[in-house]
């Protein structure tokens, strides 16, 4: 993926929520190719393009809590319409919530540890700080560019 001359950046460098939405998309956040992930949640020890290192993040269960935020901001207004409104019985709510629960869970846990570990990239978190420190020299100018 091709940065844009024309948004003040270097050649290759890439923003916060750029980073964060490659990793959300189970990309390297650093070059933007696939396969992030070796297993559903364990993080590659590099990217696959590049070869950042990755094994430096420590998501450790803010993914989980931020997937909690989420399901329950969608599902609590759901839950409360539909039970006020339709009233449906018992047994479907007993069998549908849950369901519903576990299904955008498992659905959003990999895509938002991917952004984490996208953030802490970008942010310089944890292990990456040596290679931000890299990044900002190469994007200032102060250290020549490895052809």
């Amino acid at each position: 993926m091709q940065n844009n001359p024309a948004q003040g950046r270097a050649p290759g460098a890439v923003s916060t929520f750029e980073a964060m939405k490659r990793g959300f998309s189970g990309c390297c956040p650093h070059c933007g190719e696939g396969g992030m992930f070796r297993a559903f949640l364990k993080v590659a020890d590099e990217g696959p393009g590049c070869g950042e290192a990755l094994h430096h993040h420590q998501a450790d269960d803010f993914p989980a809590y931020v997937v909690i935020v989420i399901v329950g901001h969608i599902l609590v207004p759901l839950v409360l319409l539909v039970e006020t409104h339709i009233a449906p019985p018992f047994w479907v709510g007993m069998t549908l919530w849950p369901a519903a629960v576990i299904a955008l869970s498992l659905a959003l846990i990999q895509p938002v540890k991917g952004a984490i570990v996208g953030l802490q990239w970008a942010l310089g978190m944890h292990g990456f700080d040596q290679a931000k420190k890299e990044r900002d020299a190469l994007a200032a100018g102060l250290v020549p560019a490895a052809e």
